[in-house]
């Protein structure tokens, strides 16, 4: 590199406007491929919409005497094309209960700033299913234990999450099996040459794919051709 003798004093300075496209294109180099594709992904430059869609889901735990509220709102990436998707934008923990004031406002700024930052924000439904109250967790209505409000705060993450199709659902092989099985009965109603709209006895239309094919499993309408589950 040259060296340059500076004789007099510096008063001032600027950037060249070469070097200053240089760490624009460095800086856009991420996302250049979905910008040339004209896929919007989520990252933290999204400004926050007028509207979000947002779900709220009540938590009352018999360790407390006022129920928990939890809102998750959802904005809409690429809307109205073949790549439209859903993905959780901010969270909400609203309570009469003060005394977990602080910990809330905590977790969910920094959850909210996880979910804005976008990329693979699974990991948040493992890491808060496993935390452990020290003084005990408690059972729930359904005979399901939780170790921990925040542990059910998981819970409602990943049901969430699994809702908008981010999150897959996880089958045990019994249920897996069963599935399987409705299908094959569903496919060989439907390859019946006498009743080509024949349908599964009891099988009610699905909202998602306008399918009769959904059925009851585990008390819980699901459709057997696209997944689409009532429960999330």
């Amino acid at each position: 590199m040259e060296k340059i003798e500076i004789k007099s004093k510096i008063i001032g300075y600027s950037v060249s406007q070469e070097q200053e496209q240089v760490g624009q294109s460095e800086q856009s180099s991420g996302f250049a491929q979905d910008e040339q594709e004209n896929v919007i992904r989520m990252h933290e430059k999204i400004e926050r919409p007028n509207v979000l869609i947002g779900s709220t889901y009540k938590v009352k735990t018999p360790i407390s005497e006022h129920a928990m509220y939890v809102t998750i709102n959802d904005i809409v990436l690429n809307e109205g094309t073949p790549n439209e998707k859903r993905r959780p934008f901010e969270i909400f923990i609203n309570s009469k209960d003060l005394d977990h004031y602080q910990w809330i406002v905590a977790l969910t700024r920094i959850m909210s700033a996880v979910f804005r930052k976008g990329g693979d924000v699974n990991f948040l439904v493992e890491e808060l299913k496993a935390v452990f109250d020290p003084r005990g967790g408690y059972w729930q209505s359904g005979g399901t234990f939780m170790p921990s409000i925040i542990a059910e705060l998981g819970h409602i993450i990943e049901k969430h999450l699994t809702g908008i199709g981010l999150l897959k659902v996880k089958l045990t092989p019994a249920e897996e099996e069963l599935i399987e099985k409705k299908k094959q009965e569903l496919q060989s109603a439907q390859s019946n040459d006498s009743a080509k709209t024949a349908t599964l006895p009891g099988a009610k239309m699905c909202d998602k794919c306008s399918s009769v094919s959904a059925v009851m499993m585990d008390g819980c309408l699901t459709c057997l051709t696209c997944g689409y589950s009532k429960c999330g």
